[in-house]
């Protein structure tokens, strides 16, 4: 079996990848489960100096790795880079701060000595998607591979070259046999991979199909999981907002990676009557948009990954019209070559339209209109999905009032939702469960143990 690489701009077949063997994975998993023991036991300090040699390689290798994910999966080039670079960041971060987020604990027991340490699992299992074919692969590895696990990565189909390039940026950085490794094969083969003994846990970013699926699995074997199965984040925007900080932010949020991003706002929800006045500003900012070739460095939307989600997306879009959503922006299908899809504003979707209940993967915003702040929330929380959402306001008070009411795993008060190292990282309902990055991130692939030691 072959993977291909396929540029999504210009429909050109850029590579195949020959998909791992049956022998392959097996000498994969037996050498993941050989290296744990040694891995693990190593100090923390050494495994922090491995990260901050990852870190180099990925920062000297910026470029390099940015044209790969650009040409592999449409990103922008500009997006591209700083995605790499937020790579190095976490790296870095667990390389400054893993020693403090597993240190021991010393719990106070009247007599005896109580301490709670944590200690690797072993081997990982990570499933991960294509949209930050870099990212979504980092965020999860830096937290493993401080906590002292080994890891062995599938990645989507759609990105081989991707997934080959990480494992060679562990081998430059100078990580031993086994460490990490990365396994290409079908997402049909993954179940034997999870059942096996020698995987510990997986970690998963996708849909929810895929992430039922892997749950499934993983229940069957009785492994633990972590979940991150994408979001249709709320962007409330309040009448005492700044709205032109707030339209900014919107279209910044919405349109990045061509909509292609589990924490994009994809449901712009106004309160009152500012709504024309922030629409204004917003198509103004949408109209401003550059679509075309990802390697230009003025380009900021390029291609959508693959023609099977422009499908999917344009499908979405047309049924929900059919339905009454009134086209602001875009919403019609190029002609060409690639997988493009013009920036988009629906308004007017109500319930019962896909739009107002579906994940739109893409660059197509939703217009909704609140009658006030609790009809906001209700509107924000009126969905499958509990991943992030913002709130724009100059009363922080009430934002955070607000915040705290919205049932989701972040919400940023006036600025746009974002991973970072230093925050946790994950969702609720549709969204999944877990959490990665912070402290929390190498904590849910660790065994929390109990000392209790008498004098």
């Amino acid at each position: 079996m072959l993977f291909d690489s396929i540029n999504p701009a210009t429909d050109e077949r850029l590579a195949q990848v020959p998909a791992t063997t049956p022998v392959e994975r097996e000498a994969m998993l037996r050498r993941a489960a050989a290296a744990a023991g040694g891995f693990g036991a190593r100090d923390i300090t050494e495994r922090a100096a491995l990260l901050d040699k990852v870190a180099a390689v990925l920062t000297e290798n910026r470029d390099t790795y940015a044209r790969l994910i650009t040409e592999e999966m449409g990103k922008p080039i500009t997006e591209a880079r700083a995605e790499v670079e937020k790579c190095a960041l976490a790296c870095r971060h667990y390389a400054a701060h893993g020693a403090q987020y597993l240190a021991c604990e010393t719990v106070a027991l009247g007599g005896p000595a109580g301490r709670v340490v944590f200690l690797p699992l072993g081997v990982i299992l990570a499933i991960m998607p294509w949209n930050f074919p870099f990212w979504q692969v980092f965020r999860f590895l830096a937290a493993a591979l401080i906590a002292g696990n080994t890891a062995i990565l599938k990645h989507a189909a759609n990105v081989p070259r991707t997934a080959l390039a990480i494992a060679d940026v562990l081998k430059r950085a100078g990580a031993e046999d086994g460490v990490f490794q990365t396994l290409l094969v079908p997402s049909a083969a993954i179940a034997p991979v999870i059942e096996d003994p020698r995987i510990a846990a997986v970690t998963l970013t996708g849909s929810g199909a895929a992430g039922r699926a892997v749950a499934a699995a993983a229940g069957r074997a009785l492994k633990k999981t972590v979940l991150e199965l994408g979001g249709s984040d709320a962007f409330i925007v309040r009448p005492d907002a700044d709205l032109d900080r707030a339209a900014a932010a919107a279209v910044a949020s919405r349109y990045q990676n061509a909509g292609q991003s589990c924490i994009a706002a994809k449901r712009m929800i106004l309160v009152g009557d500012i709504a024309e006045p922030f629409l204004e500003r917003f198509l103004d900012g949408v109209a401003q948009l550059k679509t075309g070739n990802p390697l230009a460095e003025d380009t900021t939307i390029g291609p959508l990954a693959r023609a099977d989600l422009r499908a999917v997306l344009h499908a979405q879009v047309t049924d929900s019209i059919a339905a009454g959503a009134r086209v602001r922006a875009g919403c019609a299908l190029p002609a060409g070559p690639g997988c493009f899809y013009p920036p988009s504003v629906l308004d007017g979707v109500r319930p019962g339209m896909r739009a107002y209940h579906e994940e739109l993967f893409g660059p197509v915003a939703i217009i909704l209109r609140a009658r006030d702040d609790a009809h906001a929330v209700h509107l924000a929380n009126d969905n499958p999905y509990g991943l992030g959402g913002s709130v724009w306001t100059r009363d922080v008070v009430t934002g955070e009032r607000m915040a705290r009411a919205l049932a989701c795993g972040s919400v940023f008060i006036n600025a746009m939702v974002r991973s970072d190292p230093r925050l946790p990282f994950g969702g609720i309902k549709a969204s999944g469960y877990g959490r990665e990055l912070a402290a929390y991130g190498p904590r849910e692939f660790v065994n929390i143990k109990s000392l209790w030691i008498e004098p």
